[in-house]
């Protein structure tokens, strides 16, 4: 099982600390009340008890009194039942009857000693004390109170506190609840943050006033993100250098190879082949240093103006021979976007350079609108890109598996490098998907910015 999020165990934390701490204080105080509200009316109990044997002591020792009457003199109210224990056999009255068996016999045997007691017992599920005192020698009092009213009480008592013990623990989740959204709150900004520098916005900074507590977080984070844009400017400026130092010899280069190609017929076909080769390499090499220095320039920021998106992409297919019917428009969205032309017309064109190069060239391309995405779609007729491929493609000199089985490939593995990287700097995303009836489709989306 996934564990429990950060909010969650907070959340959870504070309903179980007010749970136990209620339930604790709920218990604590059931029990100090319970034994309270008994011992007073055990005490009660106790004295009229007491009471009642004077009344009765004078009348046990007159044979001529009869039992019933003297138990009938007391006023024993409605909860107490009086029993009198006399020559071997009970007496009480009528409505008492069989209240004997409550007397346990461990409170009878202390009686008999001639040692007045008390014990708690239940009758018919109700608690009750029975207080036994001793009379004569051959009679005692035996007296059960009936604790109704208490027992009531304290099961009252016994829901309100379960209540208040429930309350409290949900009163603790709701505070848990909003010590977590105060809490997550500066993780939730850190977290922000890092999406937006992961998306290329490297100016993403963190305010350390805005949370004291986490001055070593934000300042660690700003750190951290200025090491990475130092890093990345460095590599930028690098590939940049070394792409430009290399543009002069190779131009050089180019231009004696083709030298040396229009003389191929007055070599012989060993160093004609030779020649040949070196031209395709050279022009390979210059196309490879071309993609640097625009991978290198990927990293500025976007220059947005209104595009017609759907003039670029014809404009690109007649350049590469290919009908500009092959462009079409999704439903009727504006052909103007807010966008940078010199990537669009890059993406578009590595897109139809790579389908015609990997995937028998493009059947259709497709501008539209998705909601709040721009996007553009190049189909091909190829055969597809396999499911392994489809997350690492557009990494940096990546190529799949169609790449790979062609023997004559001449692709430098950036071109949708680059693709993915304008389309990151729109704020958006590029993604390799299956056509239907075969293919490969290949879809950019733009973040859509309002003109």
């Amino acid at each position: 099982m996934r564990r429990a999020g950060l909010r969650t165990r907070i959340i959870g934390g504070f309903a179980v600390g007010a749970l136990l701490l209620s339930a604790s204080m709920a218990f604590a105080s059931y029990q100090a009340t319970r034994r309270y509200l008994l011992e007073g009316r055990e005490r009660a109990s106790v004295r009229a008890v007491s009471f009642d044997a004077r009344i009765l002591r004078e009348g046990v020792l007159t044979d001529r009194v009869d039992a019933a009457d003297l138990l009938r003199s007391l006023d024993t109210g409605g909860n107490r039942r009086a029993m009198l224990y006399r020559d071997g056999g009970w007496f009480g009255r009528a409505a008492d009857d069989g209240t004997t068996e409550a007397v346990p016999m461990s409170l009878r045997r202390l009686v008999q000693q001639g040692q007045a007691g008390k014990q708690l017992v239940r009758v018919n599920g109700v608690p009750a004390l029975v207080v036994g005192v001793p009379l004569s020698d051959t009679a005692a009092l035996y007296e059960v109170d009936l604790f109704r009213e208490l027992d009531q009480t304290l099961r009252t008592l016994s829901w309100v506190l379960t209540v208040v013990a429930a309350l409290t623990a949900v009163a603790g989740a709701g505070l848990g609840w909003y010590a977590a959204r105060y809490v997550a709150r500066p993780l939730r900004q850190v977290a922000g943050a890092a999406q937006e520098v992961a998306a290329g916005d490297l100016s993403t900074r963190l305010d350390p006033a805005v949370e004291p507590d986490l001055v070593q977080l934000t300042t660690s984070f700003n750190d951290m993100v200025d090491r990475l844009a130092k890093r990345l400017e460095q590599d930028r400026r690098f590939a940049a250098d070394v792409s430009h130092e290399l543009r002069s010899p190779l131009q050089t280069l180019a231009a004696s190879a083709s030298v040396l190609a229009r003389r191929r017929e007055h070599l012989d076909q060993r160093s004609g082949l030779a020649v040949g080769l070196i031209v395709e390499e050279v022009d390979r090499f210059l196309s490879l240093v071309d993609d640097l220095l625009e991978l290198a320039k990927s990293d500025q920021p976007v220059r947005r103006a209104e595009v017609d998106v759907v003039a670029v992409a014809r404009r690109a297919c007649q350049v590469r021979n290919l009908p500009p019917e092959l462009v079409g428009a999704v439903g009727d969205p504006p052909h103007v976007w807010l966008v940078d032309g010199r990537r669009i017309e890059q993406i578009i064109g590595n897109l139809l350079d790579n389908a015609a190069r990997y995937g028998g060239g493009a059947t259709a391309v497709r501008v539209g609108v998705s909601e709040d995405r721009w996007f553009i779609e190049v189909d091909d007729e190829g055969p597809g890109v396999s499911p392994e491929d489809k997350t690492m493609i557009f990494d940096r000199f990546v190529r799949g598996r169609a790449a790979g089985a062609r023997t004559d490939d001449d692709g430098t593995g950036l071109g949708l490098a680059l693709v993915a990287q304008h389309a990151a700097a729109h704020g958006g995303r590029a993604v390799a998907l299956d056509r239907p009836g075969g293919g490969a489709r290949f879809r950019v989306e733009l973040r859509r910015e309002p003109s």
